[in-house]
């Protein structure tokens, strides 16, 4: 088969690779699309390797049909031949086909395409994990999402939106405020014209302070939110894009009972992982079939065009997913 391999120089190519082998608790997939994320960019500069055992080529995250079943695969699942799936995945998305394991497994959403199916796992697994797992979110509650035209935020806000939670989210310009106007957040922030601190000052003294953030920026700016958050809120840190330090005024912390969460997907324990996944079939899909949570897909190009597809994340400017097509 065939699959995106990095060059010395960092350049990719489409390049032949051994086919996969399952083992017994495995399903082999053919790949019809696959969706790209900023770990595959990080992962092509040597900076994040795949864990032990999965294949060297990028792809975290995958849609297509079962064409092969292990003898323990079939016995624990109810996966058939000829099965539409997406998966979540360790790596080794980037090709032709794929060995998964029957637990990372999911179905294609009744209303989804294969494209739109690629644009689930990880996002919608991520996005699940931050805001049910780790944040507890509820009803009623206020969400704080940073970089609201990112990917992830993509799927965060119309998910929150969808189990009844308000949303402030926060971008750099009023043309991108626009871009992601159909995602339904309540109050999206134009940083470089509103000060952020000020608008969680102003909600929370409106009496709708933020229960729940979601940042992937950090920075000095994180500290001095910190500040304005309902007592006992929960600040989820996935990533700091704009600096890993800040000041916090740890009397404020314990005083207001705020809990600061360091979290990632990717690091979960694979039992971990097929709970996510478990939980977001059973509690997300519906939501998913009833056409109020659906990826946004920015851009679909071949998989041959895989460097064109990374120049998008690169330059930023995607609002919403890139995905690869296979054959």
């Amino acid at each position: 088969m065939k699959a995106i391999l990095v060059n010395d120089d960092k350049s990719l190519r489409w390049d032949n690779v051994p086919d996969p082998i399952i083992k017994s608790d495995e399903v082999l997939v053919k790949i019809a699309a696959a969706a790209l994320n900023r770990a595959d960019l990080m992962q092509r500069e040597g900076d994040y390797p795949p864990p032990p055992g999965c294949p060297e080529w990028m792809g975290l995250e995958i849609a297509g049909e079962i064409v092969s079943i292990g003898d323990d695969a079939k016995k624990l699942s109810d996966w058939k031949l000829g099965d539409k799936v997406c998966a979540l995945l360790g790596g080794g998305g980037y090709a032709e086909y794929v060995a998964v394991k029957y637990d990372m497994l999911m179905p294609v959403p009744k209303n989804c395409t294969m494209v739109e199916a690629a644009a689930i796992p990880e996002a919608f697994a991520t996005a699940y994990l931050n805001l049910f797992t780790e944040g507890n979110i509820k009803e009623g509650n206020t969400l704080l999402m940073h970089a609201g035209a990112s990917g992830l935020a993509s799927v965060i806000i119309p998910m929150a939106k969808a189990f009844g939670v308000r949303v402030i989210t926060t971008v750099l310009t009023d043309e991108k405020a626009n871009e992601i106007s159909h995602l339904g957040a309540d109050r999206v922030v134009v940083t470089p014209k509103e000060d952020i601190v000020e608008v969680l000052k102003e909600e929370l003294a409106a009496g709708h302070g933020v229960d729940v953030a979601i940042d992937c920026l950090g920075g000095s700016i994180m500290g001095k939110c910190l500040h304005y958050l309902t007592h006992g809120a929960r600040w989820i840190m996935i990533a700091a894009l704009a600096g890993q330090l800040t000041e916090i005024d740890l009397k404020n912390i314990y005083v207001r009972n705020v809990r600061i969460i360091g979290s990632t997907l990717r690091s979960r324990t694979p039992e971990k992982k097929a709970e996510i996944l478990h939980d977001l079939v059973k509690n997300v899909y519906p939501k998913i079939e009833a056409g109020l949570v659906k990826p946004t897909i920015y851009a679909t190009l071949p998989i041959t065009e895989a460097e064109a597809a990374h120049d998008i994340l690169y330059k930023g400017k995607n609002v919403g997913k890139v995905v690869l097509t296979v054959g």
